[in-house]
């Protein structure tokens, strides 16, 4: 099916952050929400339960758990336990509820930057300490800097904080990477909470390995966080799942707080059940406009900003910009925002390397994503 995103002057109805942060002459290109129409399936969801004024309280996530299972095996070949699933508001919360069961407080938890912002709050709010062991970069694309992450581990780092596919990069972590990482953390006796929010929005499915899936060692100290909310724009729902794959770790999250589950919104869970039962094809739909617009923005680089570095992401709908050929500072979405009314967000908020970076969401109309190349090539 056909998804297209929604015109300006609709969008610009809407009161969620992306459509209120910022003046009317500002292109919002900065946080991860979509411009394109909810999926029908989840509309249709939403307004019946709406009609039969059902608002109340969550009861059961087992619905959740079985779609998504049923998603899992039939796009990536992961045969998930529906026993092994519980849902909780987000996917925040489920990382620092699950590191609080992991960590002794002042232990040591490794995050990879560049990285989802929140991480660098999220380790110490669990009572841990952050970390950073970043990416490597070289002419084969990001890795994991394996030699660092063992030599963290060796001085006792607790966990690994995994995101993947790697926000801001749109890079699905490849299963070599994953199976080192599932070693070491074996041998040191570490665990590893995968954040895969963007794992729905791979543009192959062979290109997204699931952590647990890697090795049996994985699953004995992985857990995987995940959310529908990425891929079917459905951050206001609030939802998650907590999913794990050996008795151990079932056990481990057992024994989260009673309150972990209740904190699920009711709404949240029906839309994200629907979302991954019967959400396929408008996601489909998606992936394809989103292809479009990541070659698209390729292309309008290399016309306009031929300076600019970005490289293609492989999952997501969020580009990677390296600005520095512009001397815009350290923080080149500032002066976006400031010369050129584009609000990206910026790159230092992902760590040290982001440093003449920034992060541009390209989940819009070609020709939204056009005038923002376009305006941003003006203020040159």
């Amino acid at each position: 099916m056909d998804v297209e995103a929604e015109p300006l002057s609709l969008l610009r109805e809407r009161t969620s952050l992306k459509w209120r942060a910022f003046p009317d002459d500002v292109l919002p290109l900065f946080v991860a929400e979509l411009d394109y129409p909810l999926a029908e399936p989840i509309r249709d969801a939403l307004f019946e339960a709406v009609r039969r004024s059902d608002t109340g309280y969550a009861v059961s996530a087992e619905p959740l758990a079985q779609a998504f299972a049923g998603f899992a095996a039939r796009r990536w070949g992961w045969p998930v336990d529906p026993g092994q699933v519980v849902a909780t508001n987000e996917v925040g919360s489920a990382v620092v509820e699950v590191l609080r069961m992991i960590l002794e407080p002042g232990d040591e938890v490794v995050i990879t930057p560049p990285v989802y912002p929140p991480f660098f709050d999220l380790v110490p709010e669990a009572g841990g300490r952050v970390v950073d062991v970043p990416l490597l970069h070289g002419q084969t694309g990001w890795t994991l800097d394996l030699d660092g992450l063992e030599a963290a581990l060796r001085r006792g780092a607790r966990a690994v904080l995994l995101c993947n596919p790697q926000n801001p990069l749109g890079h699905p972590h490849g299963i070599e990477d994953l199976t080192a990482l599932a070693e070491l953390a074996d041998r040191y006796g570490a665990f590893v909470v995968s954040d895969e929010v963007n794992a729905p929005l791979a543009y192959s499915a062979e290109s997204f390995t699931p952590y647990l899936t890697v090795s049996p060692a994985a699953a004995q100290h992985g857990v995987c966080v995940t959310s529908a909310s990425t891929a079917w724009n459905l951050a206001g729902l609030t939802c998650a799942l907590i999913v794990t794959a050996s008795e151990r770790m079932r056990l481990l999250t057992s024994a989260l707080p009673p309150g972990i589950r209740e904190r699920t919104g009711h709404l949240g869970l029906l839309a994200s059940t629907t979302a991954f039962r019967d959400g396929g094809p408008w996601l489909d739909g998606a992936l394809a406009a989103l292809q479009a617009n990541r070659g698209l923005l390729a292309g309008l680089l290399d016309a306009h900003l031929g300076g600019v570095g970005y490289e293609q992401p492989r999952a997501g709908y969020l580009a990677w910009l390296d600005l520095r050929s512009l001397g815009w500072g350290d923080d080149p979405a500032a002066v976006a925002l400031e010369r050129a009314k584009v609000a990206l967000l910026p790159g230092l908020l992902f760590g040290t390397p982001g440093a003449g970076f920034a992060r541009l969401n390209f989940g819009c109309s070609p020709e939204v994503l056009s005038e923002a190349v376009s305006r941003i090539a003006a203020a040159t």
